[in-house]
């Protein structure tokens, strides 16, 4: 597993396919600050809450100055059904290999009803204009982190 990241390191580059099975590319992003943010799984209730705080807040982090995307190992063919069911407008990302999860430290051992496991481990990050970890947080809850976020951001 990746050492985790933390503010200052630079952010490791990815490129993913979106839903629509498009190259989305974080170099792409120079210049914007980025909330790149890992989720375990498309259409699950928290997973789902937290897409929909991103989408809710948006039009504001963008006013900010912040492009938001989301990386899941699911495909592309269930983000699209889970951007459409949900009326998400944050870009959703495909990391089926897990590459990215693990290059971000986002995927490894966790716990889950008390149980160890491996699989996704619920983080944002924010990247700089110039590719830099700005702030790097682990283990986040799906409900209220947008908020919190917003609101450590100072937007």
């Amino acid at each position: 597993m990746a050492e985790r990241l933390s503010p200052g390191d630079p952010a490791p580059d990815f490129t993913l396919q979106n839903a629509e099975g498009k190259a989305v590319s974080l170099a792409k992003h120079r210049g914007r600050k980025v909330i790149v943010y890992f989720y375990p799984a498309a259409m699950t209730a928290g997973c789902t809450k937290q897409a929909c705080d991103f989408t809710d807040n948006l039009d504001l982090l963008a006013a900010a100055g912040y492009d938001v995307l989301g990386v899941s190992p699911d495909q592309p063919e269930k983000l699209a059904k889970f951007r459409d069911k949900e009326s998400l407008r944050v870009t959703l990302l495909s990391d089926p290999d897990r590459a990215t999860l693990e290059a971000y430290a986002a995927y490894g051992e966790k716990m889950n009803y008390g149980k160890k496991m491996m699989g996704v481990i619920r983080s944002t990050f924010v990247v700089d204009e110039e590719g830099r970890i700005e702030h790097a947080f682990y283990n986040v809850k799906a409900t209220g982190h947008v908020a919190k976020l917003i609101r450590d951001l100072g937007v």
